[in-house]
């Protein structure tokens, strides 16, 4: 081995971010698989490899025994004693065996198994690195696309975005830098494969983390988000500091910061409601931008009736039940919408008891659209 491949492993060190030990590792493995190929040879051996002058030696190991059955492995007591009297039963001694020609050799046969082994420790930092990130955000670059994935470069590796994961409303080209969510990170023989996504609600929180100094730092908490990808969303927000106004945090002076978002996922609408521990609030902030009346728990079911305004009815549903449906999904309640006049046919409106209620606790929510900015 000469001078020059060590400095080759310090530049792989530096460069590539492998430990030198690794590298030497793999070298000494490779040599020890080139002598047993090349001059067959069987017995154990060790590889001598001096880092300051680049030299390199091959020890045959062979345990002292009374009997030898097998030379290659077993050295007799008597001959292991001609070479140092203090050897006893049991022993290892070890013998220098370098071939004359061994450097040539080792080093043709080394080449792809040190090859290898570096491509192996190069695929374990990256898998390293980005098995810390799963469920982070990243932003990358779109390299190419076919029909079923969208291969987006994070850098040192290839993350792939399936087609269920992108936006509907979003067209994707070659060199397009845009923000995904890392869902999955696994190791396979090819080595790391990440998937990522457009749709995922973490991204919409990652994106609020991000834009909102208030979330990064713990002072308002994103409590849950409900997300259709590409139309519209809710996220409910809470903070434990009664200065604090939540909602408005989000907001951003002038709608900044949740401008900020919408215009990273393409225009998708986003409402921004106060969280509650009452349900009764809780579902009533859930449906905005619509009034609602009352809210009737069932807790054993863990659904609730509410009651709106008969104008504001379709408001509560939403397109296709959209704003009904997300309102479930943020706050973890079936909810069955029915209008005023509907409600007291039934009998079930109005309870006098949640007039006072609702004046007092139902906060108003920010239901974020273009128009309302301007």
């Amino acid at each position: 081995m000469s001078s020059e491949l060590l400095d080759a492993l310090m530049v792989l060190e530096k460069e590539k971010g492998i430990s030198r030990d690794v590298l030497i590792d793999a070298i000494e493995a490779a040599l020890i698989s080139a002598y047993r190929r090349n001059f067959n040879q069987a017995q154990n051996v060790r590889i001598d490899l001096n880092l300051d002058t680049g030299s390199m030696r091959v020890f045959a190991r062979k345990e002292v025994v009374d009997e030898v059955f097998d030379p290659r492995l077993e050295i007799s007591i008597e001959d292991a004693r001609h070479i140092n009297p203090n050897y006893q039963v049991e022993d290892v001694v070890e013998m220098e065996v370098t071939p004359k020609d061994f450097g040539r050799i080792a080093a043709q046969t080394a080449k792809q198994v040190v090859t290898q082994r570096v491509r192996e420790a190069e695929r374990g930092i990256i898998y390293s690195e980005f098995i810390d990130r799963e469920e982070d955000i990243m932003t990358g670059i779109v390299q190419r696309l076919d029909s079923k994935f969208i291969y987006v470069s994070l850098g040192k590796i290839e993350a792939l975005l399936p087609v269920n994961e992108q936006m509907p409303n979003e067209k994707y080209k070659p060199h397009d830098r845009i923000k995904v969510f890392i869902t999955k990170v696994e190791k396979t023989t090819k080595g790391p494969q990440i998937f990522v996504s457009r749709t995922h609600p973490g991204l919409l929180k990652r994106l609020f983390e991000i834009e909102v100094p208030e979330i990064y730092d713990g002072t308002v908490e994103i409590k849950s988000v409900a997300r259709e990808a590409g139309d519209r969303s809710k996220i409910s927000v809470h903070s434990d500091n009664p200065e604090v106004d939540p909602v408005g945090s989000c907001v951003g002076p002038k709608g900044a910061r949740v401008q900020a978002v919408v215009n990273e996922l393409k225009g998708e609408k986003i409402d921004i409601v106060k969280w509650s521990d009452d349900p009764v609030v809780f579902v009533a902030n859930a449906l905005s931008p619509s009034k609602v009346l009352d809210v009737i728990v069932k807790e054993e079911e863990k659904a609730t009736t509410v009651v709106v305004p008969d104008y504001q009815l379709s408001l509560a549903i939403g397109k296709r039940g959209q704003n009904a449906r997300l309102a479930a999904k943020l706050t973890g309640w079936k909810i069955d919408i029915k209008s005023e006049s509907e409600a007291r046919e039934l009998g079930i409106y109005p309870r006098e008891e949640m007039i006072k209620l609702f004046d007092d606790q139902v906060d108003t929510d920010f239901d974020y659209d273009d128009e309302e900015l301007e």
